[in-house]
């Protein structure tokens, strides 16, 4: 079903499965802002600005669609900030997840696709699983930051936040967003004044920033969600069938 506050964002060239890097949106609630600095292409943006992106039925994944295989040294390589790790270290198979908190398709596959990865391959040892942040728009790093403030010292609260973000995606990813996402960080443990001194956090928007760069210009990551499977790319909202897929072949021998 699309969002119901105004039309959705242009898809092409990108598959039906992907959420493009792009955000035409002015800010709707231009009081709280998270950054002084240029922010996604643009001189001075707000914290929350309208993020709607509608769900498109998604197509079968392609394997002829890798074109691209990044060393896995290269992708594990520290950035600004810590990665958010869930699963073995030792695990014999690394998938990385690049997603912003207003995609549609990245929700599609935290609700659809990830229980049945972490219960399969994470759970068992066979996967380590990490996440990363590559908002799409100035909306999704606001979610981030509040993800990053609440799991700085427990990443068990990170992962629980990001979650219940993407379950209720549709009550805050919409033209007023300030109230519901507050009420969504005040169950999490925020109050307003940690709400706002979240949101005011230079340098957890600074380290956002630079996951996002890092993926955009080293690894060519341009739409969500964008995965790596031990090196190899694969962008698209992946069923569990495809995460089989690229993930079995690690695990044979």
């Amino acid at each position: 079903m699309p969002w119901q506050n105004g039309p959705p964002l242009p898809q092409l060239p990108y598959p039906a499965s992907q959420c493009p890097y792009r955000n035409r949106f002015q800010p709707t609630e231009p009081q709280l802002r998270i950054t002084r600095r240029e922010f996604c292409h643009s001189t001075a943006v707000a914290a929350l600005s309208l993020a709607v992106l509608g769900v498109s039925a998604l197509p079968r994944f392609d394997g002829a669609a890798l074109a691209q295989t990044i060393p896995p040294a290269d992708l594990l390589k520290p950035d600004a900030l810590p990665d958010m790790v869930m699963g073995d270290d030792k695990a014999p198979v690394t998938v990385i997840e690049y997603a912003s908190m207003t995609c549609s398709h990245c929700a599609h596959f935290h609700e659809q696709t990830f229980p049945e990865l972490k219960k399969r391959y994470i759970d068992t040892g066979k996967v380590r699983f990490i996440f990363r942040e590559f908002p799409i728009d100035s909306l999704a790093a606001a979610a981030f930051m509040l993800a990053r403030c609440t799991g700085q010292d427990d990443k068990t609260r990170y992962f629980a936040l990001v979650d219940t973000l993407f379950r209720q995606q549709r009550t805050w990813a919409v033209e007023k967003p300030l109230a519901p996402l507050f009420a969504i960080a005040k169950q999490a443990g925020f109050t307003q004044q940690t709400f706002d001194a979240c949101l005011s956090n230079q340098k957890v928007l600074d380290g956002i920033e630079s996951v996002r760069q890092r993926a955009a210009n080293q690894f060519k990551v341009e739409s969500t969600p964008t995965f790596f499977i031990n090196g190899t790319k694969a962008p698209g909202a992946l069923s569990i069938e495809d995460m089989a897929k690229l993930i079995e072949p690690y695990l044979k021998g």
